[in-house]
This record gives C-alpha cells, sequence and structure tokens, in this order.
C-alpha cells in the first residue's frame, strides 16, 4: 500500500484509535464517517494512521480503505480535526482551574465546605474537584492523599492536589496546581483563597485524582 494514497473511511459503529497495535491505550474515539490519512499497513488486521502529528493505529475491521482521490471525488475532507483524548484531558484541566480561581478572596473558614460562606484547605479542594469537576474526594488533606495516583514534580499537572506537612511527615495541608509554578488554596483566616508559588512550602506529596 502506497503511503499517502489511501485513506481509512470509519464505519458506521465508529472505531478506537491506538497509541500502538499491542496497547489497550486509546488515543481518541473515531465517529462513524470521518477519513484518517494511511501511512501503512501494520498486517495483522491494523492499519497506521496519521492525526495530527502523531503516530496511530486503527484495526482493519471498523475502516473502508479507499484511494485519496477517489475520497476527494466525493467532496470529502482529508484532514479531520481531532481532539486526541490528551487534549481533552487540558481542556478539561484548564477549565477545573478557572473554575477555582472564581474563588480568590473568599474567606478562610475551619472546617469549611463551601467557599462561597467560608472554606479549609480540603474543604476547598473537595469543593473544587465536585463542582468543577465532576469527582467526589474524601474531606480531610490527609485521606485526600490517598485517594487517586501519585505524581513526581515533572509529571505534575494543572489540576493535581498538592500536599504539604510541617514536619516532613504528618501532611496538614492541600492546595491545588494551577500551573506555572503556582497554586490555589484555602491558606489563613487573613488571606483565604489565593495563590502561592507551589513550593512556598516543601511539598511532600502530588496526586493526580482525576483519573486521566
Amino acid at each position: 500500500m502506497e503511503s499517502g494514497a489511501y485513506v481509512a473511511s470509519v464505519g458506521d459503529g465508529g472505531s478506537s484509535i491506538y497509541a500502538s497495535t499491542d496497547s489497550e491505550d486509546v488515543l481518541a474515539e473515531a465517529e462513524s464517517g470521518q477519513y484518517y490519512q494511511i501511512t501503512g499497513d501494520q498486517g495483522d488486521g491494523w492499519l497506521e494512521l496519521q492525526v495530527g502529528e502523531t503516530k496511530a493505529y486503527i484495526s482493519t475491521k471498523d475502516v473502508a480503505v479507499v484511494t485519496k482521490s477517489a475520497m476527494e471525488n466525493d467532496g470529502k475532507a482529508v484532514e479531520t480535526e481531532l481532539m486526541t483524548k490528551e487534549k481533552k484531558a487540558e481542556a478539561a484541566r484548564e477549565d477545573l482551574v478557572e473554575f477555582a480561581l472564581q474563588f480568590i478572596g473568599c474567606k478562610y473558614k475551619d472546617a469549611g465546605s463551601d467557599p462561597h460562606t467560608g472554606v479549609d484547605c480540603s474543604g476547598f479542594t473537595r469543593y473544587v474537584m465536585k463542582y468543577g469537576a465532576g469527582v467526589n474526594i474524601a474531606r480531610s488533606s490527609v485521606a485526600q492523599s490517598g485517594e487517586g495516583k501519585e505524581v513526581n514534580e515533572d509529571q505534575m499537572r494543572p489540576g493535581d492536589l498538592v500536599f504539604y506537612s510541617k514536619n516532613g511527615k504528618n501532611i496538614n495541608h492541600v492546595a491545588m496546581y494551577i500551573g506555572d509554578g503556582m497554586v490555589v488554596h484555602a491558606s489563613t483566616y487573613k488571606t483565604g483563597v489565593k495563590t502561592s508559588p507551589w513550593n512556598y512550602r516543601t511539598p511532600v506529596k502530588i496526586v493526580n485524582v482525576l483519573g486521566d
């Protein structure tokens, strides 16, 4: 099969696009009627596609292979804009950050759970995750630190939770990373909800509770 001469036409049932032929990592869902540039035939029922700048793979059972010229004559565009799973997750995290930042200046309240009436650190992160991302997490910072997946500093993304400790062991504070080296958190009675450098105190744990 000549690279670039053929395209894959997705069938009625749609299909999943994978990162590799032996992986369950789904990059995106292809909808019926979409076309994708074929860059190679991998054999064993798999086609290599070009999706943006990424090479991806789709099962031959879900698509029909047609020539590019035939598709173009049918008046359909070769290039299909595809929002990958990663891009969707990134957009959702950006929305979550915007949701959280609207509460800057709200008052701090010990054991408070609603930024409209007063909130403490873990009450704030719980509220933001629930109403900004649809994710339910525990109430206390200690319990929240045990949820989701722990990540390293170089893996940290906006929307991840950052935990702090006075003695380097016992967690007593939580904030949400918002990007550019900053977190948003319910800090003190004096400042309320505010932003700070993410390492304004020594972080002891970073957790992804969003599941992406």
